[in-house]
């Protein structure tokens, strides 16, 4: 007998409400065929080049791009501009996930990672194709709308080295380094925190964020920010204490951003560098709120991703987050992996719950989430709530709290709907590998 999702049941049974899903991310594709049926539109706004809900946002239609002040959600220019290598590269990565890559495609990649080029459009391309493909994953098989908030350019500039460049004699050199530190982190959250308003002005039920700065990515930056200062190469402890310096300065400075709206639950993915998040750090995964969820990744339910980053205190729950196929502009799809993927599948589900009960306020949300999951040996050391996602479990506990309490409705939830089946697949855990797509995504 064909098993039928309780999600669709539900759905017959009571009226859903479409719930607002925000994608802070690198843009949004609005004319895509998957997006366009689930964009979230401001009735206030026309596309006539005045503000005409008076809310400072002209042209605020389907969101707003605050990487460049307009309206302008994507460039589409640069549809066209890219040659095939991208495209190869990540159906090589797939096919190493599953162990099928050649010697020959291996050996490929293996090239194409030193030519500066290549790795130049792989930026462009990946940044490019982002945000559309995050936005996909939110509203898949569901009434969920999107809103597009862009976040970060196609193409990213460097920005740090005019704010430590020059030696100040007499100083601290540390102090000098920490205060840049925080002026960064000032500087990125002041701009987050305006989107966040701009989610809770418009009354977004759920963001997600899947981009951010882990350990490594952090390291980057402080390196060269030691170099300038210090003029030598920083030693492993040193490397080690500017990064955290910026990470601490990152998650510090990111309270403002979810307090800016209060009423929305703030999906953040964990991070691919396959570290602990609660040894190490990832900025904006590990501000701790409560209506923010952090987001490990899988393969479906089977393992957890070798390149995913964990922790116990950190890292909230896990969901899929490998060879997950999702539009790309242009009307086109491609499978991607990282926990940049993890995290809009749970904001996709978190919005359903909210469908269920408009009433439930984000931490009773995030408490269903990590309340229903299926439960999994490899994920007790790895994730706070030790399981993965439950969807149908999820939704029906959010339909019964309507008339009993939240922990209530958990319960006879977890007793009215089983764990989803595991298909072993011949996927090795052992063989995958990470193969990064850009710093500023997870």
């Amino acid at each position: 007998m064909k098993r039928i999702s309780a999600v669709l049941i539900l759905a017959s049974l009571f009226e859903v409400q479409a719930a607002t899903i925000a994608v802070i991310d690198s843009g949004l594709d609005y004319k895509h065929e998957l997006i366009t049926p689930n964009l979230w539109t401001n009735g206030n706004e026309t596309m006539d080049r005045r503000d005409n809900d008076g809310n400072g946002y002209q042209d605020d239609v389907h969101g707003w791009n605050f990487a460049e002040q307009n309206g302008n959600l994507i460039d589409y220019s640069y549809l066209g501009t890219f040659s095939g290598d991208p495209k190869k590269f990540f159906d090589i990565q797939g096919k190493k996930f599953l162990n099928r890559a050649t010697e020959e495609e291996l050996a490929w990649v293996k090239a194409k990672l030193q030519d500066k080029k290549f790795v130049a459009e792989m930026g462009r391309f990946g940044n490019f194709i982002h945000g559309t493909h995050v936005a996909g994953i939110t509203i898949q098989d569901s009434k969920n709308e999107v809103m597009g908030l862009k976040l970060i350019p196609t193409e990213v500039k460097p920005f740090f080295d005019r704010m430590v460049s020059g030696n100040k004699n007499n100083v601290d050199r540390w102090v000098l380094l920490e205060k840049a530190f925080a002026a960064l982190a000032t500087q990125q959250m002041n701009l987050l925190t305006e989107i966040g308003r701009f989610v809770a002005s418009h009354k977004g039920d759920v963001a997600n964020g899947s981009f951010g700065t882990g350990f490594n990515q952090a390291k980057m930056i402080t390196d060269a920010a030691f170099r300038l200062l210090f003029f030598r190469k920083p030693k492993p402890e040193e490397s080690n204490r500017a990064a955290k310096l910026l990470i601490d300065s990152l998650i510090k400075q990111g309270e403002g951003f979810v307090a800016a709206s209060p009423e929305t639950l703030f999906v953040f993915a964990a991070g691919n560098d396959g570290m602990s998040n609660d040894s190490f750090g990832a900025s904006p995964a590990n501000i701790r709120a409560d209506n923010v969820i952090s987001v490990g990744a899988t393969y479906k339910n089977e393992f957890f991703a070798p390149f995913s980053n964990y922790g116990v205190n950190m890292v909230d729950i896990a969901a899929p987050g490998m060879l997950v196929r999702s539009a790309i502009p242009g009307n086109d799809y491609l499978e991607v992996s990282g926990t940049s993927q993890a995290a809009p599948y749970v904001a996709n589900v978190a919005a359903k719950i909210k469908d269920m009960n408009p009433k439930l306020r984000p931490a009773q949300i995030k408490k269903i989430l990590m309340g229903t999951v299926d439960k999994k040996d490899f994920l007790v050391e790895k994730v706070s709530a030790k399981g993965i996602v439950n969807t149908d479990r999820a939704v029906l506990a959010a339909q019964l709290s309507n008339s009993i309490a939240v922990d209530e409705a958990i319960a006879r939830s977890l007793i009215q709907v089983k764990d989803v089946p595991t298909v072993r697949s011949d996927v090795d855990p052992s063989v995958v590998a990470p193969m990064a797509l850009t710093p500023m995504f997870q």
